[in-house]
């Protein structure tokens, strides 16, 4: 099996590394033979000290941080866990959505729903869930779809996903919580995280990286 090309960082210091993730990669091992390529073993490889903090689903692309070494895991996890990162998505849905200059939100508690994990799903015994979107616009095509920017203020797994598909505006090509007619409408999974916000623990910098999402929708 030919190896990986090397990864190409978007920010590169003795602390820390943001990268952008393609779509279709892990961000860590999966089960099997088949799902040890990651992200992270592919980071180790040239940085044998780069640790996960924090993870995108396989199908999503965009920017990721990680840790070189385990004190500033603890740190960066922290700023994660305490809300203090800015995390920004694109994504292009199904539907025509409102364009308006303020965001609007979706508040849903989402939790595990156990029959068909790893699937999510909206119940009010979850746990507290918040999206920002904005429609950025209305593309021009049959059917209808938008491309929105997201902003999750909280970190809950396929967060986006689900509460998208909870207004009614599933993302195109999302083949766990959409049809055939909707994966079929995109070659992927049409979401991206394309803006990653922080304070770097060891600088006390305010870093803000961006990777938009280049969507070409057919």
């Amino acid at each position: 099996m030919t190896a990986p090309p090397p990864l190409q960082p978007v920010h590169e210091d003795a602390h820390l590394l943001v990268l952008d993730k393609p779509a279709g990669l892990l961000c860590v091992p999966g089960r099997g033979e088949d799902k040890q390529d990651c992200l992270s073993a592919r980071a180790m490889r040239q940085w044998p000290d780069a640790l996960i903090v924090h993870r995108l689903d396989m199908a999503t692309s965009g920017l990721v941080v990680m840790a070189r070494g385990i004190e500033m895991q603890r740190a960066l996890s922290a700023e994660f866990a305490e809300r203090r990162v800015h995390k920004r998505y694109e994504a292009v849905v199904d539907g025509e959505m409102p364009l308006r200059e303020d965001w609007s939100v979706i508040d849903a508690p989402l939790m595990a729903d156990w029959p068909r994990r790893p699937l999510q799903k909206i119940d009010p015994a979850g746990k507290p869930s918040v999206t920002r979107w904005k429609a950025l616009s209305v593309l021009p095509r049959e059917p209808a779809a938008t491309h929105v920017l997201l902003e999750p203020l909280t970190g809950r797994s396929h967060q986006l996903r689900v509460h998208l598909l909870s207004i009614g505006h599933p993302i195109l090509g999302d083949a766990l919580y959409g049809d055939a007619a909707l994966q079929a409408r995109a070659p992927r999974l049409m979401l991206h995280a394309s803006e990653l916000g922080f304070v770097h623990p060891a600088t006390g910098q305010e870093l803000c990286f961006e990777r938009p999402s280049g969507f070409v929708v057919p």
